[in-house]
């Protein structure tokens, strides 16, 4: 019984300096921490003026790179102001040891309003999420935002 609780609370969720990176699993079927790619975010910039084009890149570190969970993946990114932005791709089928997983991912978005945002990376297989990771973005409120004299 411990080693299940260990295993399980080991994949659902790492916390990093900059944003907290998740793992999701079940321990039934728990690839190798060793395997698992950790992921992290990056916003730039961090802090802006509405309206505010902010670009976050995801990168997978470390692990194997024909890590099955996230080959082939779809990308959903969550933008924290009600929008959604979500990607698939056409893979060929896995082969271990053979197929590579992609390592970087980015996304952009305009926030018109200001506000403090939770941005959220999520890689999915099919409806379930496989890993992800989430970074906070600061807009403040712009000229256009600001009461007239």
């Amino acid at each position: 019984m411990t080693d299940f609780v260990l295993r399980t609370a080991a994949l659902l969720s790492l916390t990093f300096p900059g944003g907290a990176v998740m793992a999701y699993g079940s321990a039934d079927a728990a690839p190798s921490r060793a395997d698992r790619p950790s992921i992290t975010l990056k916003a730039t910039p961090l802090v802006a003026f509405s309206p505010a084009r902010i670009s976050v890149r995801a990168e997978l570190k470390g692990g194997a790179d024909d890590f099955e969970q996230y080959y082939c993946s779809s990308v959903e990114w969550e933008w924290g102001d009600g929008t959604v932005s979500e990607t698939t791709t056409d893979c060929d089928p896995y082969e271990a040891g053979k197929s590579e997983i992609r390592r970087y991912y980015s996304g952009t978005h305009t926030f018109t309003t200001a506000g403090r945002y939770q941005v959220r990376f999520k890689l999915k297989k099919g409806d379930k999420v496989v890993g992800g990771g989430v970074t906070t973005v600061q807009v403040r409120g712009g000229i256009r935002d600001m009461p007239p004299f």
